[in-house]
């Protein structure tokens, strides 16, 4: 009976430990380019209603996480791309090592927005605008700006900052738009004048909004989103969108052929497209493509537009990721500094 006794009480410490092995079902890997505070919030909401699935995440800059997936190539070491730029998502040698799946719920997300071959999908996006500070304008007599061709003024030399293309996805969508609204010729004509007001090129699209809330600049070349927050932190900035429309990505999301945990990648993958993350993104992005993402009084107060299509420069995805490279290089060659 002792023996039996022992026996049982083996099974049920071992049934314990089973149990307590397996809080996590699965655990995942994901890669992004999405802001660090909004990502958390995402991954909190998500874990509550998976808390079986651990998701370790590594956030990189849109350019850096482009290196690092190639540079990993023959050994994949994530199970999904989360929030990327498209333009950078499109590459052929990233789309191969990506596997078709069609989440719950993509049939509610506009073609536009989804590659036809199950490749990829978008639940949200940025667009380039200027953080300005209104105090740094006004202790210098500067002009308010209202598009592109304002900063060219004299007036701003040294007071401007924006992300480096190379590196940053931000930056590249900016000259790239520049250079589809102006023609190339123009466009480069234009990016050297106005590299005369430029101050810096910093690696990060966020961080020349975060240097200008705190008085280092007087406007910086950022993304509308971080002069959202910025403005509700109470920093004295304004929201500008250039008038000549303003370059936007979409942040694309995408399973990897190599996950050896597909199943709680793809439960990972229909949750971004949820009501309940629909109404995450609505907080904290300044456009969705999810049904049910509503913009906050707080980013309306702020200067986003209800319609934000109404402000957006048509972009050429296509053309944007096939002359990448060579963009990226005409302008290090030229401009970095």
């Amino acid at each position: 009976m002792k023996n039996r006794m022992n026996v049982l009480s083996g099974l049920a410490i071992g049934a314990m430990l089973a149990l307590s092995t397996s809080a996590y079902a699965g655990e995942i890997t994901a890669y992004t380019s999405l802001e660090e505070d909004d990502a958390k919030v995402y991954l909190d909401a998500f874990a509550k209603v998976a808390p079986d699935i651990k998701v370790n995440m590594l956030r990189l800059s849109t350019g850096d996480l482009g290196a690092r997936i190639l540079a990993e190539k023959s050994n994949p070491r994530h199970d999904v791309i989360w929030g990327w730029a498209v333009t950078q998502m499109v590459d052929p040698r990233i789309l191969e090592m990506t596997e078709s799946y069609k989440p719950k719920g993509i049939e509610t997300v506009n073609t536009s927005f989804k590659d036809p071959q199950n490749r990829w999908f978008a639940t949200t996006g940025y667009f380039a605008a200027f953080c300005v500070n209104t105090e740094v304008l006004k202790k210098n007599n500067l002009p308010m700006p209202a598009s592109w061709q304002d900063l060219l003024n004299p007036a701003y030399k040294g007071q401007l900052i924006m992300p480096n293309p190379a590196s940053s996805g931000t930056g590249y969508l900016q000259i790239s738009s520049i250079l589809q609204m102006k023609g190339e010729k123009e466009g480069w004509k234009f990016l050297h004048d106005l590299d005369k007001n430029m101050g810096q090129y910093i690696k990060s699209g966020s961080k020349p909004c975060k240097l200008t809330r705190v008085g280092e600049y007087a406007v910086g070349a950022s993304f509308a989103f971080v002069a959202v927050k910025s403005i509700k932190k109470g920093y004295p900035i304004k929201l500008v969108i250039p008038s000549e429309g303003a370059g936007y990505e979409m942040e694309v999301t995408a399973l990897m052929k190599s996950s050896k945990n597909k199943g709680d990648a793809q439960r990972f993958l229909d949750w971004l497209l949820t009501p309940a993350a629909a109404k995450l993104y609505g907080a904290r992005a300044a456009m969705s493509v999810v049904p049910g993402s509503v913009a906050t009084e707080d980013a309306r107060n702020a200067g986003l537009p209800a319609d934000v299509s109404t402000v957006l420069y048509d972009m050429n995805f296509d053309w944007s990721a096939e002359n990448k490279s060579r963009i990226v290089t005409k302008w290090k060659a030229e401009i970095e500094r």
